[in-house]
């Protein structure tokens, strides 16, 4: 069972973590028997009269269950989770929906809706009808950005992988091969967009981050030289 693990709005300006590492830890309180697909950060709009921190981002767990039964503890846990290192001041949500919740579809339209308007915690629960939702803590606006990522990170086109199958592991210059045999597929999309070769080298710009494209982890590329490719992402300068 696939089961989706959405956190938002733990943080606080000038704290030293953000949403994304507060997911990225989480990994390590999975339920036994939980294995990991990946770590999605989801970008929310940037909007005069939406409150966010520094980049109105939220994050979702992407998780594997083999008991389904094991989904009550990994509420639990998340909820744990929140609690133990949320930053005072910081409005946390946490949203958590299997893959066989009829909820899906709502939230699937919630998250799509949310990234061009402003949306309300009533607009999330009602979207989530029947999946778990909740807040922890000051206004509980967190609860608007857990469902909207977690529903974009459903609809397998939206984000980017800040955590998958090791991929801060890789050194800044990689072959081809080596990303696909990790389940990272290298998409050119230049001009010419020509199909990258196996042994052809991508430099990762030392910001290795795939894109959540058709439900898979693909990293978009622009070819520099014959055999050579770069990736187009790059870690932004504060």
């Amino acid at each position: 069972m696939r089961v989706y693990v959405g956190f938002d709005d733990t943080d606080v300006a000038g704290a030293d973590r953000g949403t994304g590492k507060l997911a990225r830890w989480f990994t390590d309180r999975l339920p036994e028997g939980a294995r990991l697909h990946g770590v999605v950060r989801q970008q929310l709009p940037v909007l005069e009269g939406i409150p966010y921190t520094s980049q109105n981002s939220s994050a979702c767990l992407v998780v594997d269950l083999a008991d389904p039964e094991s989904v009550d503890v990994l509420i639990e846990r998340a909820a744990g989770h929140i609690r133990e290192h949320f930053i005072d001041g910081s409005d946390p949500g946490l949203c958590v929906v299997g893959d066989d919740s009829p909820s899906i579809g709502a939230l699937m339209d919630f998250g799509r809706l949310a990234c061009s308007t402003i949306v309300r915690q009533k607009d999330a629960m009602a979207a989530a009808n029947g999946a778990h939702l909740s807040g922890h803590g000051g206004t509980q606006d967190g609860i608007i950005g857990a469902a909207a990522g977690v529903g974009l990170t459903l609809s397998g086109w939206s984000g980017r992988f800040i955590e998958f199958n090791g991929l801060r592991d890789f050194e800044t210059i990689v072959p081809v091969t080596d990303l696909e045999a990790r389940g990272i597929r290298v998409l050119a999309i230049d001009r010419n967009a020509l199909v990258p070769g196996p042994t052809d080298l991508v430099d990762t710009r030392d910001w290795l981050r795939p894109r959540l494209w058709g439900g898979g982890a693909v990293l978009p590329v622009e070819n520099t030289a014959p055999g050579c490719w770069r990736s187009i992402n790059t870690k932004q300068r504060h």
